[in-house]
């Protein structure tokens, strides 16, 4: 569906992405995940035509995109981060006015506003205007408008960002509804939990570079990693700090001063020497878990180590 290769985009003498390559297959979601500043958005607006590039190829069904751009750019439908809209418009006159520049008949306008309408959940609100919209509503019609003339790939570029749980919530349905009409969705996003919940792969850009990318469920098989959750009836800075000077741990976090969460290299001499290891002190153990990770601390793992780990 998608074939990014060697993609390369500096501004001055500044990289902001330094040949990254990636393929999405058709009818997955894809996960493009970073830090703020690591070439997300610049990717997004280089794939959807907004902006060149400085080298690399790009195609579609097999297409170079340079060579088709006009051709492509119709296959393609985008919801950036901040949308705008007429705010005097209500949604069904907001998709007609979009109808009627992109050449359609009337007829056809109104059996697909109604159907995106449908699609996103505003039928009810259709006729209010779009100033008096929640922010999920006004991300789910930017959603309607980017669908409007059926592309076969949608980019979505942080779609859940400053939304409450109702609206995120609201988001990922949608998505996930995309994804059983077998549309291709490129979801650039911050909110990682969204990500592990529609995403069928992932990739992660890191200071302009992709350092890791595979199926959701290979990640977490492959980068599974034990972690010891750990909550004391005191401050509890002391065993955190005797704790990260033993070989076998990789890192202790603390959550406030009484609580621990321990990634350890080995869960078998974990289980076996952790409690063991605890400082002999009157400070008593309330609570103790095993966990396994989450996209979420693949994440962070990765990016602290720069790709690494």
């Amino acid at each position: 569906m998608l074939k990014v290769v060697n993609l390369k985009k500096s501004y001055s003498k500044f990289e902001v992405l330094k040949e990254i390559s990636f393929e999405i297959k058709k009818g997955t979601v894809y996960g493009f995940l970073g830090q703020n500043g690591a070439g997300k958005s610049t990717t997004m607006n280089i794939l959807t035509g907004l902006i060149d590039y400085n080298g690399g190829e790009i195609y579609i069904n097999g297409k170079d995109f340079k060579a088709n751009r006009f051709e492509l750019i119709k296959k393609i439908g985008y919801l950036t981060e901040n949308p705008v809209f007429y705010n005097y418009m209500n949604a069904y006159e907001y998709l007609s006015f979009l109808g009627e520049i992109s050449g359609y008949k009337h007829d056809k306008i109104k059996y697909r506003i109604d159907e995106l309408l449908e699609l996103v959940k505003l039928k009810d609100a259709a006729k209010r205007r779009v100033g008096g919209y929640s922010r999920g509503m006004k991300q789910r019609l930017g959603v309607a408008i980017a669908m409007f003339n059926r592309p076969e790939i949608l980019f979505l570029d942080e779609p859940t960002s400053a939304l409450d749980p109702g609206g995120r919530m609201e988001m990922m349905d949608l998505i996930e509804g995309l994804k059983e009409q077998n549309i291709t969705v490129f979801l650039s996003s911050h909110i990682l939990s969204d990500v592990e919940r529609v995403c069928d792969e992932v990739s992660i850009l890191h200071q302009g570079k992709i350092i890791l990318s595979d199926k959701l469920e290979e990640l977490k098989n492959k980068y599974i990693q034990p972690i010891y959750d750990m909550e004391f009836e005191k401050k509890c800075s002391s065993i955190s700090d005797a704790l990260t000077r033993l070989d076998w741990v990789q890192n202790v976090q603390m959550e406030g001063s009484k609580k621990l969460s321990v990634y350890v290299k080995d869960i078998n001499t974990a289980n076996s020497r952790l409690l063991k290891e605890l400082p002999i002190e009157d400070n008593h153990i309330l609570s103790f878990q095993l966990r396994k990770n989450n996209l979420e601390d693949i994440f962070m793992r990765m990016v602290k180590n720069d790709g690494d780990i």
